[in-house]
């Protein structure tokens, strides 16, 4: 899998990218990110990429050419299957959403900032819009490194255990139930006897009932939409 990434602060992205698991998936060739600076492909010598908008009102908006430009000299060295764009009215991420991206073989996530980007880029290049929830933020490049880590994960060989990211939490429409390690007892708190017992079926059964439970208290908009 590749991903390129259109942002406006490369270092903040790759900073990101250089730890732990998502670290080790690029050092084993299992994912290739790649950082893109908009400012080198901006049309003034300044480096500028943004202007004010058209009808007045606060703000810069992100200019068309320079993003065009980025957008389609990748295209010309090869075929994406979504140009992705970070933005508040998005389609908000989901696991779903994470599960049918890992699938993918190029994708590239443009960072909005600023009141977002000329509405021309998002009607002729942008194919997919994404939210990571109902606030605004100073940048797209923290939604992009979420989106990022959410789908990178699911890429077969990236966690050891591949079955632990089926048995997380929203895979299956539900939270995920508690879960304990050793000790089995700590300050008179002890772990649930069933989960010592070495009954398998009845260990999953009991993690099922616990997960249900779960929705039910803290998402239950989970359950009615299933």
């Amino acid at each position: 899998m590749r991903i390129d990434i259109l942002t406006l602060f490369p270092s903040m992205m790759t900073m990101f990218f250089e730890e732990s698991i998502l670290s080790r998936a690029r050092k084993k060739g299992l994912v290739e990110v790649h950082f893109h600076d908009l400012h080198q492909y901006s049309l003034t010598r300044y480096g500028s990429v943004d202007d004010y908008p058209y009808g007045g009102g606060a703000g810069m908006v992100m200019a068309v050419e320079p993003l065009a430009n980025c957008i389609e000299q990748l295209q010309r060295e090869r075929r994406y299957d979504d140009v992705i764009y970070t933005a508040p009215d998005g389609e908000m991420l989901s696991q779903n959403m994470s599960n049918q991206l890992s699938l993918k073989e190029n994708i590239m996530i443009l960072c909005g900032h600023y009141k977002g980007v000329d509405e021309r880029i998002r009607e002729h290049f942008i194919t997919k819009e994404i939210s990571i929830g109902d606030y605004v933020l100073t940048g797209g490049e923290l939604a992009a490194a979420v989106i990022c880590d959410s789908v990178i994960r699911l890429v077969p060989g990236v966690i050891g255990d591949e079955e632990s990211a089926l048995s997380d939490s929203f895979q299956d429409g539900l939270v995920a139930p508690p879960e304990y390690t050793r000790p089995p007892e700590f300050r008179g708190w002890r772990v649930p006897e069933i989960l010592l017992s070495g009954n398998h079926a009845k260990i999953e059964q009991w993690r099922y009932d616990q997960a249900v439970e779960r929705t039910r208290q803290r998402r239950p908009d989970l359950l009615k939409e299933g």
